[in-house]
């Protein structure tokens, strides 16, 4: 049973925590319109990815309420701005088609983001009074490449699914490949590359004491969450 969950004083910088509730709100709202012109529009195809990343912006209140795990700031923020730029500038807005190295960008910087979620739930699950494991850094690094590498596989999958579905250009097709697997597999090797330049970075932080800049966030977190953990 877990414990009553209590709330902690925020301990996000006012200038980071005015940022965050900025940039949200001026999203949301750009989101809302968006959406509605979409709807009345019926362009049901470009309203999803809308609707995806409004449900980001509101992934705090589910955390708080099912996990009872309150999210920090920068968390939110760096994730709604990499869904906005993933599904609404690339997708809607066709930033994939405008710019060539969009598509690379989003997929190395997922895989560099996948691998940080990935560390840092291995970390936390380590250090939490409601698990007995004690990991060695190799373990946990190489846990959050693996996780890393499974969400990039399960986004291609998910972009498979939404141009069988909906018949939509997720898998953007190149040239001599109009079957997009080309493009699937760059994805997929830079989404690897990132997962695993973040993967050594955490060893090596774990291992050799070298500075890592997710520390800052692993403290947020657990600072924000004391009952999860040991210390």
């Amino acid at each position: 049973m877990p414990p009553t969950h209590t709330p902690e004083p925020d301990v996000t910088p006012a200038g980071e925590h005015k940022i965050h509730r900025v940039t949200i709100t001026v999203l949301l709202v750009l989101m809302l319109v968006q959406g509605i012109y979409l709807a009345v529009e019926q362009n049901f195809t470009a309203l999803f990815p809308v609707a995806l990343i409004i449900l980001t912006m509101f992934s705090p209140i589910l955390f708080r309420k099912k996990l009872q795990i309150e999210l920090p700031a920068e968390f939110h923020l760096i994730a709604v701005l990499f869904t906005f730029s993933a599904l609404y500038l690339g997708e809607v807005q066709s930033f994939y088609e405008r710019f060539w190295w969009w598509d690379v960008v989003l997929h190395t910087t997922a895989g560099f983001l996948s691998g940080i979620v990935g560390f840092l739930l291995i970390y936390i699950l380590n250090e939490s009074k409601r698990v007995e494991i004690h990991l060695t850094a190799g373990f946990i690094a190489f846990f959050a490449f693996v996780f890393a590498v499974m969400m990039g596989t399960m986004w291609e999958i998910f972009e498979f699914s939404m141009d069988q579905i909906f018949s939509m250009n997720m898998q953007k097709p190149m040239l001599g490949d109009p079957s997009g697997l080309t493009d699937t597999m760059w994805d997929i090797i830079v989404n690897a590359t990132g997962a695993l330049l973040i993967s050594l970075m955490g060893w090596r932080y774990l291992k050799l004491g070298d500075s890592f800049f997710v520390k800052k966030w692993i403290r947020t977190f657990i600072e924000k969450n004391p009952s999860w953990f040991l210390r």
